[in-house]
């Protein structure tokens, strides 16, 4: 059991580290369809998020509505309003790191990623409210 859980272990801090090059917001890589919202700007940074999030290591431990290692990104879009205040701060958590707001694991770092980079993925993140939660 041991051996088990340290390859588990060894396994999820190789994939963490896996998104650690540089990242290209126009990869065609894509978590999920972005929603047009009729053609606005809002629809070109939300789809740059995504983007961005299925090109750095973030699938690792997050899902779009389902908690794995951290939460999932709905749980976050639940939690905090769609304002620039927040993008700001949860862009910074991003690049950071943290622990604590979710329980006992730890947010990996990602020093690699702009704050401008983070923010299109928080703005993006926080799209996916589900309009059934309560807060």
């Amino acid at each position: 059991m041991k051996i088990l859980s340290f390859v588990f272990v060894l396994t999820l801090f190789a994939a963490c580290k896996g998104g650690a090059g540089k990242t290209d917001p126009n990869d065609t890589s894509s978590t999920q369809a972005v929603v047009n919202r009729g053609g606005s700007n809002d629809a070109i940074k939300d789809e740059a998020g995504d983007r961005l999030i299925a090109a750095n290591d973030c699938l690792t431990c997050h899902q779009i509505k389902m908690k794995s290692f951290g939460p999932s990104y709905q749980q976050v879009a639940n939690k905090y309003d769609y304002n620039q205040g927040n993008i700001e701060n949860l862009a910074h958590r991003i690049i950071k790191g943290g622990k604590g707001l979710w329980g006992q694991n730890a947010m990996t770092p990602h020093p690699q990623l702009t704050q401008q980079e983070a923010e299109k993925m928080v703005a993006y993140i926080l799209t996916l409210r589900d309009s059934t939660a309560t807060k």
